[in-house]
């Protein structure tokens, strides 16, 4: 694994300013550092839980074959990506993605990238938990999603 591109997928919270700290240690020549926060909803009060479901092992290996793409495809110096698993909790963190580059277009363009991709190809299954004691379908992807990642596809 290239020692610029970090991914974990976790059952456990993760703390935003550690892991940019973490990136940033990594290169002292980065001059534009972008964080994008995934949070789970609260679907207007209804829902209790999101569970997420992945393939151990696969799940890594598919989501750093696209950190990799992005930093080489935005001439990126670090990517640091984290999903979470498991039973999360409205207001809870799910995803954050970390892109780090000499210019901020670049960390931008590639953040945005990455959770384009995150939404619509990295496997991850969810099913919704709702606050009536009901347990939900499993959430399908939207066309808006679809739509973001096919941009990508174009350039």
């Amino acid at each position: 694994m290239d020692s610029s591109v970090h991914i974990s997928v976790q059952n456990y919270d993760f703390d935003l300013a550690q892991e940019q700290a973490n990136l940033l240690a990594q290169n002292k020549n980065i001059g534009a550092a972008v964080a994008f926060t995934g949070l789970c909803r609260d679907e207007s009060g209804r829902l209790d839980a999101l569970e997420l479901e992945h393939y151990p092992g696969m799940a890594e290996a598919q989501i750093e074959k696209m950190a990799l793409t992005a930093k080489e495809r935005f001439s990126l110096d670090a990517v640091r990506i984290i999903h979470r698993f498991g039973m999360i909790k409205p207001g809870e963190n799910i995803v954050l993605v970390l892109t780090a580059s000499r210019h901020r277009n670049a960390a931008f363009e590639a953040a945005s990238f990455l959770m384009d991709y995150m939404k619509t190809n990295a496997p991850f299954w969810k099913k919704e938990h709702l606050k009536s004691g009901v347990t939900g379908d499993w959430v399908s992807s939207r066309a808006s999603d679809d739509q973001a990642q096919k941009r990508w596809e174009e350039e």
